[in-house]
């Protein structure tokens, strides 16, 4: 019971990143842009929201504001990219998976090179504890699973909602679909394709860079160079899973993290488990089925994904 225990609860504490950074990149996709940048905006994102609260106190508990003015110093970071990133390819109309992936690198270089002059080493920090929500997390079983999370983790699954309500409810969501769907429709109607992009890209890498610095306050407590960990690419294949839908995102979501947590936990109560490697894999074998399903997905998604917009031309 222990065991099944452990990997629910921490299935549900180590997918609030991973959800985070998706309803983020599906923001992006649906505006027509396809950003394979978001592993290196959650790095730079994750350096920026723990370098703040070690300025401050180091590994000493630093006090609650501090940590928070860390993830929103993440946030901030992550919409610069964000933007930086639109005017490669919204103004340039640079190909977007080629940017993406020189995107990607920055991040990761610029965030490991800024850690390795400031920092030095790996250094620990207090960042955000788990907090048990009164009564609930009492409750058997139920209150260990759900109940004794970190408050990020609670407001991860609140965007959930939040989300397809922005998307699906609202006049900006509206245009954020339009100009992802039928951008030359969507400008004939007065609708900035352009700048409703540029939002869009801002509001994903705000989110990308909240995921990364979620990583490093609230769950490892700590920054190295591999802390995404491949999340960035993993939450672009989400969004192809999910149907650029937030709840089956949220889905694909825990699958993923549950697959990535089982291999952790066996090694920790089997040790003489003899498929070790296989669970290891199992996670990434997930997300290759994923892609290998894809273009069944694309029927679902923004007809004009990747593509730059000219108003000047007809194509």
């Amino acid at each position: 019971m222990s065991f099944i225990i452990s990997v629910l609860a921490l299935t549900v504490r180590f997918s609030a990143a991973l959800l985070i950074a998706s309803l983020g990149e599906m923001f992006n996709q649906r505006a027509g842009i396809f950003n394979l940048g978001c592993e290196g905006i959650m790095c730079m994102g994750a350096f920026m929201g723990m370098l703040i609260p070690f300025s401050y106190g180091g590994a000493n508990i630093v006090p609650f504001g501090i940590n928070l003015l860390g993830l929103f110093s993440g946030m901030l970071v992550g919409i610069l990219l964000g933007l930086f990133f639109g005017l490669i390819v919204i103004t340039f109309r640079a190909p977007q998976g080629i940017a993406g992936i020189g995107l990607q690198m920055f991040g990761v270089g610029v965030a490991g090179t800024l850690f390795r002059s400031y920092i030095g080493g790996t250094q620990s920090i207090s960042g955000i504890n788990s907090v048990n929500i009164p009564l609930l997390s009492d409750i058997p079983f139920i209150g260990q699973i759900f109940f004794s999370h970190n408050p990020i983790v609670y407001f991860a699954y609140l965007m959930v909602p939040l989300a397809a309500y922005l998307i699906m409810k609202t006049p900006w969501g509206m245009k954020v679909r339009a100009v992802g769907t039928n951008p030359r429709a969507a400008d004939s109607l007065g609708i900035n394709v352009n700048r409703i992009r540029f939002q869009a890209l801002a509001v994903g890498g705000a989110m990308a860079g909240f995921a990364g610095a979620f990583l490093t306050l609230c769950q490892a407590k700590m920054f190295n160079a591999d802390i995404i960990g491949g999340r960035g690419f993993i939450a672009v294949a989400l969004v192809y899973f999910g149907h650029w839908k937030p709840s089956r995102i949220l889905l694909g979501a825990i699958l993923f993290t549950f697959a990535q947590t089982l291999q952790t936990q066996v090694q920790i109560f089997v040790p003489s488990f003899k498929y070790y490697e296989f669970l290891n894999m199992l996670p990434y074998l997930l997300v290759i089925v994923v892609l290998a399903f894809s273009r069944e997905s694309n029927k679902f998604g923004p007809t004009a994904l990747g593509k730059p917009f000219n108003r000047e031309m007809r194509t």
